[in-house]
């Protein structure tokens, strides 16, 4: 929110004076106007910084207050012409906002500002003029426009003002998105809303095509095929929709994968928000409903917990069933047991161990959890992270590292997985093969004995 807006033009005589503010007194005391705040900030210390030395003239700079809550975003303008008393006019436009906002979207609106207001300058001399004379009385105040600017940009995130007749300020506020990661083939993307709620026909027909495959379950490549949509195309729509934050990225569901604690496991024990009911509504399912447990690339269907992508697992029919070491209680598995089950996860045991583990001392898990929810909704929510698997040779390593490393004409395509960069993931989705035809694959790798190392990190 922009807390002041001003406008500062540098007099030959008297030096960088504060011509027009909004609020009034916000960087200085305005003579015969009582307020009852005090000035923003300190305009004593700040002032060489309004209207800078003349290499930070004509480019967008940022100043932050000695006390660090305060940042000035301006933009100080030099027009050199003759017309001028010492051939140059000097001003700028600058916000004031609070120093911890995001103040790119801002940066915009200062340089539109500058640009503006310097264009009418060379126009028609509008901020040189004397306003005083009969010609300008009839014109809008500079501090009427600042006020107009300020309170429509923090209201609507817009504005549109006219200035004269032949000038209107357009002005927009962006959000700022940060730059998405690469989407590979082997990830997952998840829904983090509905879509069918807001797709609608004018959407790009590739974007429509591929939201359709959206379902928690399908990674990158499998939804590039089953939308007939070519993979480059799929991962560029799915980036569009990960920078507006509509989707998470995932990785694909093995029960041959391994998953660990993340410090988050403490908000769950605690129960922090109620997350042991949200992780109960996600991933419980009736025993007689057929869904737990799921294929190996994930079971029912899928979604972001907590945003109602998911399916409505949440109602049982009324099932009633007590295990042996009272697991279940009423509809759902009781929350000792979700805690008990997630926090058994580690590294060095896979999804499958994991889940013999638990079945050997009497909790039939896939009758009453879907597993893939379940660690679906523990990496969300920041409770595991997936342990991937890497390969490494030291024999390619060296070649890397002396420049000796060449493709070779029919050689061995799992040659260039071995850098130790490269997870069994992606090996799966470009090769087409199986966790456990890798591993044999890599049984008789053109190797010396010893030189590949399967690395878990």
């Amino acid at each position: 929110m922009i807390q002041g807006i001003f406008y500062a033009r540098f007099f030959p005589e008297e030096g960088t004076k504060i011509v027009a503010q909004s609020p009034p007194g916000c960087i200085v005391p305005v003579p015969g106007v009582t307020t009852t705040k005090p000035p923003l900030l300190d305009y004593s210390v700040l002032q060489e910084y309004i209207i800078p030395k003349e290499a930070f003239r004509n480019r967008y700079i940022t100043v932050t207050d000695p006390e660090g809550k305060y940042s000035i975003l301006g933009f100080p303008v030099s027009i050199p012409s003759p017309r001028y008393y010492r051939n140059e006019f000097i001003f700028n436009f600058g916000l004031v906002v609070e120093n911890d906002v995001d103040q790119v979207p801002y940066e915009r609106v200062v340089r539109r500002l500058a640009v503006t207001f310097a264009e009418m300058e060379k126009q028609s001399g509008y901020l040189s003029q004397d306003v005083d004379t009969a010609e300008n009385q009839a014109r809008r105040p500079i501090e009427s426009l600042l006020e107009i600017i300020k309170e429509d940009l923090n209201n609507y995130g817009e504005c549109m003002i006219p200035v004269d007749d032949a000038n209107t300020i357009n002005m927009k506020l962006f959000p700022h998105h940060p730059t998405p990661p690469e989407v590979r083939g082997w990830h997952v993307p998840v829904a983090k809303m509905k879509f069918a709620d807001i797709v609608d026909p004018t959407w790009d027909l590739t974007l429509q095509r591929v939201i359709a495959h959206i379902d928690g379950v399908s990674d990158v490549r499998r939804i590039a095929f089953l939308a007939d949509v070519s993979l480059d195309l799929t991962q560029l729509a799915l980036r569009h929709l990960l920078y507006y934050d509509t989707i998470l990225l995932l990785d694909m569901f093995f029960f041959g994968a391994c998953y660990a604690p993340r410090p988050g496991i403490h908000d769950f024990i605690a129960n922090v928000g109620g997350m042991i009911d949200e992780c109960a509504n996600y991933v419980c399912v009736s025993p007689n409903s057929g869904q737990a447990g799921g294929s190996g690339r994930g079971g029912a269907g899928g979604g972001d917990p907590g945003t109602g992508q998911g399916d409505d697992d949440d109602d049982y029919g009324g099932a009633e069933d007590v295990s042996r070491n009272g697991a279940i209680h009423g509809h759902r598995v009781s929350n000792y047991m979700l805690i008990k089950l997630m926090t058994t996860f580690c590294v060095g045991k896979t999804v499958m161990e994991w889940l013999k583990g638990h079945m050997d001392s009497g909790f039939d898990v896939l009758r009453f959890v879907d597993v893939r929810r379940l660690v679906q909704f523990g990496v969300i929510k920041g409770c595991l992270y997936r342990v991937h698997k890497y390969v490494v040779s030291k024999q390619y390593l060296a070649a890397l590292a002396t420049g000796q490393a060449r493709p070779v004409a029919g050689g061995d395509p799992l040659q260039k997985y071995t850098d130790g960069c490269h997870t069994f993931d992606q090996i799966i989705t470009e090769q087409n093969l199986t966790d456990a035809e890798i591993m044999e694959k890599l049984k008789s790798f053109p190797a010396p004995v010893g030189d590949l190392t399967v690395l878990y990190r």
